[in-house]
């Protein structure tokens, strides 16, 4: 055990998410077993107008655990691995579609409801999608967060709803302050929009923020996420 590691769990009582040995919320060898490279969620079965979406891995084992004990737990040491790994969906989103790499990028997180971020202490999509962002700017990207989307009120939880149900609570229930995006295109004219979640289910939501912004005029490239459940085959990209 490293020395660390040992003080962290002395202090902290904290173990790995992953494989529950002592010490870091993430230990070496379950930092090393995060999946690589993007993934496509094959559009087979998704709800019509949804954008291209990218992802890294299935809903389960390691990633599940990441995100729940980061959005339920408030493990704030998993937000930086969580952002690189949102970083590297964005970036198998902008090689597949083949985005130059000096092209300007906006990624726009999902929002979360007000009363849900103050249960929770914290906004994780939004720290997420800002740590993808610093990552991406670290490896070259020209990229800025822009916080487009807001929820409008009447939104249910979406635990426990089904597919036809979660596209019905989500109709509608997303808009775009339309000042913040002329602004943006007045600042960037040729940006790409990727927009940001945790993990995508059915892709309702996904395709309600698609809906929404295309509603101003703004068109969604991609959309980016940790994880996606395991509903169908997807395609690796490489």
């Amino acid at each position: 055990m490293l020395v660390a590691d040992a003080f962290l769990d002395l202090v902290l009582g904290s173990s790995c998410v992953g494989c529950h040995r002592p010490g870091r919320p993430l230990c070496r060898r379950c930092t090393a077993a995060l999946p690589r490279h993007g993934l496509e969620r094959a559009s087979s079965g998704s709800p019509e107008g949804l954008a291209p979406t990218y992802v890294m891995g299935d809903y389960d084992d390691l990633l599940k655990a990441l995100v729940i004990a980061h959005k339920e737990r408030r493990v704030l040491a998993l937000a930086r691995p969580l952002g690189g790994l949102l970083a590297g969906a964005v970036t198998a989103a902008l090689t597949a579609q083949d985005v130059d790499p000096a092209a300007p990028v906006v990624l726009v997180p999902v929002p979360s409801r007000r009363r849900v971020v103050r249960g929770r202490g914290h906004d994780p999509t939004l720290v997420m999608t800002r740590l993808a962002a610093q990552a991406l700017l670290g490896a070259g990207r020209p990229v800025l967060v822009g916080r487009l989307l807001r929820l409008r009120s009447g939104v249910a939880d979406q635990a426990g709803l089904d597919a036809d149900q979660r596209a019905a609570n989500l109709s509608g229930s997303m808009a775009v302050d339309g000042h913040a995006v002329r602004r943006l295109g007045h600042r960037m004219p040729q940006a790409h929009l990727v927009v940001c979640d945790d993990v995508v289910t059915t892709g309702a939501t996904l395709r309600e923020t698609r809906r929404a912004m295309a509603a101003v005029g703004a068109e969604v490239l991609a959309a980016a996420c940790v994880a996606a459940t395991r509903r169908r085959h997807r395609r690796e990209l490489r």
